[in-house]
């Protein structure tokens, strides 16, 4: 009788452990759904931006009114600003071509690795047209919000892009 006791208290224990799933593993796999939907945004927005040079892809539907662009000094809010920046890359290199390397993260939070190509021919920043060919590469922190663009912080080596523009040795 014990032995039979003992059994169902043991098989009752396995039935109600497998049945109580991890926070953490819940936690882990929401996180899986919203990086991969976080992803599939992100990439479209980059892809319309540079591959079809569709700047009016820079509104709310993607970004968040106080979407913001952490640079050194002074950071850029709002979709106009970030427009506007984002905007010298297709004036000032009209063959640009920009490639994700990777994207990776986890939630809200994302890493993309990039290569950006193009021949300087147009007003960039300010800097007039030199003919220079960059080659560059570079990675950017993105923040998400609600699935939309929250934050961006673009690391490159700007030594190495003034010297391929010709106006660094």
């Amino acid at each position: 009788m014990n032995k039979n006791i003992s059994i169902i208290m043991l098989v009752s224990l396995i039935s109600f452990g497998c049945n109580n799933i991890p926070e953490n593993y819940i936690d882990l796999e929401n996180d899986s759904i919203t990086l991969s939907e976080n992803s599939k945004i992100y990439e479209e927005v980059w892809s319309k931006f540079f591959n079809e040079r569709d700047m009016d892809v820079i509104n709310s539907q993607y970004f968040s009114e106080d979407v913001t662009v952490v640079l050194p000094g002074d950071d850029l809010v709002g979709i106009e600003p970030l427009k506007n920046f984002y905007g010298n890359y297709i004036n000032g290199f009209s063959d640009a071509e920009f490639t994700f390397v990777d994207l990776f993260g986890q939630g809200d939070k994302l890493v993309k690795h990039w290569n950006f190509k193009g021949t300087h021919d147009g007003d960039f920043f300010g800097i007039p047209a030199t003919g220079k060919k960059v080659d560059l590469y570079g990675t950017t922190l993105i923040l998400m919000e609600n699935g939309k663009i929250k934050q961006e912080q673009d690391f490159f080596d700007n030594l190495d892009f003034y010297t391929q523009l010709g106006l660094m040795e």
